[in-house]
C-alpha cells in the first residue's frame, strides 16, 4: 500500500436481511479507519430503517432515485437524485426508500459509521 493514496477496489460488503447493498469503501469494516467512512449503497423500493440518534454527521448524496428522511416524527424530507443532506449527530431520524425505484446513494460518516454509535431504535 502506498503511503500516499490507497485505491479502494475490494471494499467490505455489510451483510443485510432487508435487500439493501451496502458497500463500504472505507471505515470500521473495511479499512480500520475510524475517523470518517464512506459506504455506496442500493435500497430497494419499500426498504426502511429503525429510527437512530447517531453519534456521527452522516452526509448522503443521491446518485439516481429518492430518499426519504422523517427527523424527530415531525418532519419529512425527500432527497432526490444530484441533491445532498448532511443530518448532523445526535439528531434523531428514520431513512427509507418508500418509492416504486431503487435508489443509489453515498453515504460518509464522520466520525466512522459503527454498529455501537449509530444507535438504532428497536
Amino acid at each position: 500500500m502506498s503511503k500516499k493514496y490507497f485505491k479502494q477496489v475490494n471494499p467490505f460488503i455489510v451483510p443485510t436481511n432487508d435487500g439493501k447493498s451496502i458497500k463500504e469503501h472505507f471505515g470500521l469494516a473495511s479499512t480500520k479507519e475510524d475517523k470518517y467512512s464512506l459506504a455506496h449503497m442500493i435500497a430497494p423500493p419499500g426498504w426502511s430503517e429503525p429510527y437512530q440518534t447517531p453519534q456521527f454527521d452522516e452526509i448522503t448524496f443521491v446518485i439516481r432515485g429518492r430518499k426519504r428522511m422523517m427527523i424527530d416524527e415531525s418532519e419529512e424530507i425527500t432527497l432526490h437524485a444530484g441533491e445532498s443532506i448532511l443530518i448532523k449527530k445526535g439528531c434523531r431520524v428514520q431513512y427509507s426508500n418508500p418509492f416504486e425505484e431503487e435508489t443509489e446513494y453515498i453515504s460518509v460518516c464522520v466520525p466512522a459509521f459503527s454498529i455501537d454509535s449509530v444507535h438504532r431504535e428497536d
